[in-house]
């Protein structure tokens, strides 16, 4: 898979409140807040065979590199490519181009291949957060404005409705003024499946890049790295709430369950709608025994589905898929109700109603899918079906 360049019209913005009862998951997630970040002194050292490893342990033995750090070759391919007589469009239009071109870089993802700019480079393989390391250390050496981004990935379910494992997944923004943005990855989101945006410090850039050291880790049973590396990944990011759920899998992996649970805690304490605490708290009380904390978490995981408005959409494709799309209709009306600024949604109304023969109300929706959408390709393919819509509206008459 090639890396990919992508412009914004204007900044997207995370997923507003649903209805009230839920708040904006990509911003509690990364946005400062007033209040104190939680203490790393609020942890128990991990118990490991025959001994404990206590939080400053943990932290020494877990090294940040620089990860945004350049070689001379890098500065070479930067001057080469991306040097100070193009403009700042063009700068990064050839610096993409040379990336992702096999002719030249031909950067190639693998989802475990981490590292740092340098690593990567030469590598020639990235996952979306090596790729980011990567592509925002050559942008800011070609002087452009380059950020790592958070993006939201909307959740999906089985169809007994349960909940699928949603992935992280970070790219890059580089802005060229107020309204005008490019996002650059290399593992590129179907649009529909894009839920909200969030800039990110290189601080928490740092912080996932622990994290998923920290997650292959356990994923390997190495309980004394994932430890290490998830604590440091706390250090960095102590308000991030998916970084308490991961280190919570680690007390559980280790049986200090009363650990996990106090962390699974803390990261809805940072963010009442983390969905994946809630479904980590489901599982850690089964495997306790504790039948009434596993109703309420039940409850609670199934309260998040009802009021997700992407849950809704699913039941709307759901019903789709047997071509029942006045059932259809009725879901995604629900979930715009819910989500009313989501482009997708409204577009997949719009297409609904399409299939309904209504073609006044398929317009109105396509049409204010247009008028929110941030994304030039989402823009360009609702235009698109506007006009196709229009012609068709004619040609009865």
């Amino acid at each position: 898979m090639r890396p990919t360049l992508h412009e914004y019209t204007r900044l997207l913005s995370p997923a507003r409140g649903w209805k009230g009862l839920f708040f904006a998951v990509g911003a509690s997630l990364l946005a400062a807040c007033t209040t104190a970040p939680p203490s790393l002194s609020q942890l128990e050292p991990i118990q490991l065979t025959g001994t404990l490893m206590t939080v400053d342990e943990a932290v020494s033995s877990a090294v940040t590199p620089d990860l945004l750090a350049l070689d001379d070759d890098m500065r070479e391919f930067v001057a080469t490519y991306a040097g100070d007589d193009m403009g700042r469009r063009q700068r990064l239009r050839s610096l993409h181009r040379a990336v992702s071109g096999p002719a030249i870089l031909g950067m190639e993802y693998d989802p475990a291949a981490e590292g740092t700019a340098i690593e990567v480079f030469h590598r020639e393989t990235a996952n979306c957060l090596s790729y980011a390391n990567m592509f925002v250390a050559l942008a800011r050496e070609s002087g452009l404005d380059a950020n790592y981004q958070w993006v939201e990935v909307r959740p999906q379910w089985t169809r007994m409705g349960e909940r699928i494992a949603v992935r992280m997944h970070v790219n890059v923004v580089v802005k060229m003024n107020r309204d005008e943005r490019y996002m650059v990855d290399i593992d590129p989101l179907p649009s529909r499946d894009f839920a909200g945006s969030q800039e990110m410090t290189d601080q928490d850039a740092a912080a996932l890049y622990h994290n998923n050291i920290a997650m292959d880790a356990l994923y390997r049973d190495e309980l004394e790295m994932a430890w290490a590396e998830a604590v440091r990944a706390l250090q960095l990011a102590p308000k991030m709430p998916q970084l308490w759920v991961n280190i919570g899998a680690v007390y559980r992996r280790a049986g200090q369950y009363d650990a996990a649970e106090a962390a699974y805690l803390q990261a809805l304490e940072l963010d009442s709608t983390e969905r994946s605490a809630m479904n980590n708290l489901l599982v850690l009380h089964q495997i306790t025994g504790d039948t009434d904390k596993r109703a309420h978490w039940e409850k609670r995981v199934d309260l998040y589905r009802d009021r997700n408005p992407y849950y809704h959409a699913w039941l709307g494709d759901m019903a789709a898929e047997e071509g029942d799309w006045r059932q259809a209709s009725d879901h995604y009306q629900y979930a715009v109700g819910l989500q009313p600024e989501d482009a997708n949604l409204l577009f997949g109304l719009g297409l609904i109603y399409e299939k309904l023969s209504e073609p006044k109300a398929a317009m109105r929706y396509v049409q204010l899918a247009l008028d929110k959408s941030s994304i030039m390709r989402e823009r360009e393919l609702y235009r698109v079906k506007l006009d196709e819509l229009n012609r068709a509206q004619m040609a009865v008459y």
